[in-house]
């Protein structure tokens, strides 16, 4: 009997916690909508955010229950917005292919490092010592955060410089986002125009860092029809909204920091 009692109590304990778990199951029951699911698996699981969501599955969400656009996934693009427009019975929606773009031609061709860094082999650790070990501070470090994070391996080092491969690159952002010198842009595949270097020195000093980098020389911007591009802080910056990518600016540049997207295809191949 001394043993018999406290089975009860505790049985009887169990048995009451079951009971309020299935009234709160039922009280707090939120339906759900099988096509979340779907949808979410019809995305790459790259979980890589640039869509604007936290992940597949929140955009996932968002798509059924908030009316999201059917073609924000970079990594999947066409396919998975197809996909999700099937899964909705909708039309499916047009897809820009999208692409990296490192602004920085600074290879070891045209400039050098300033010291040996003997550290922790990684861009985010040399940016700490004097804004990196090269002559331009503003160039690419070279060590390959970008290429360690990309999933796609769109991403090598060659001579120095990142990289990318067009065709194997989902567009994700994320080496964009780890890259400590903010070189790195997501554009269309095709139609437009980039400056390949980020120097904000003066010609001058952009000449002796880097025999590649932009020296601020407006020769772009005096020869733009569209008034596309203009140099802001030694830099010659283009306006997106006004380039028709005519390639005028590419052909005058003196030290060929502008390229159009067939010339850096044609170097990232």
């Amino acid at each position: 009997m001394t043993y018999l009692i406290p089975i009860i109590i505790l049985a009887g304990c169990g048995l009451l916690a079951g009971v309020l778990l299935t009234i709160a199951a039922k009280v707090f029951y939120v339906k759900t909508d099988e096509r979340v699911a779907r949808i979410s698996d019809a995305l790459p699981q790259a979980n890589c955010g640039a869509c604007g969501y936290a992940g597949c599955s929140d955009y996932a969400n968002a798509v059924v229950n908030s009316g999201a656009a059917t073609n924000l996934c970079r990594p999947g693009g066409a396919d998975a917005a197809g996909k999700i427009a099937e899964i909705l019975g909708v039309a499916a929606a047009d897809v820009v292919p999208m692409t990296a773009v490192v602004h920085c031609n600074g290879n070891c061709d045209a400039t050098s490092p300033q010291f040996d860094f003997d550290g922790v082999q990684s861009c985010k650790a040399v940016k700490r010592f004097y804004n990196g070990s090269g002559t331009c501070k503003y160039g690419c470090i070279g060590l390959g955060d970008c290429m360690d994070i990309c999933e796609q391996d769109a991403i090598s080092i060659v001579n120095g410089v990142a990289k990318v491969t067009p065709s194997l690159c989902g567009a994700c952002g994320q080496c964009a986002e780890v890259c400590p010198n903010k070189l790195i842009s997501i554009k269309p595949l095709s139609g437009h125009v980039d400056v390949l270097c980020s120097s904000k020195d003066n010609g001058k000093v952009t000449k002796q860092s880097c025999s590649n980098g932009c020296i601020g020389c407006k020769m772009c911007e005096k020869k733009c029809a569209s008034e596309a591009i203009k140099v802001i802080d030694f830099h010659a910056v283009i306006d997106y909204n006004k380039c028709i990518s005519c390639g005028e600016c590419v052909k005058v540049c003196p030290v060929k920091a502008i390229h159009s997207c067939m010339v850096a295809a044609e170097q990232k191949d």
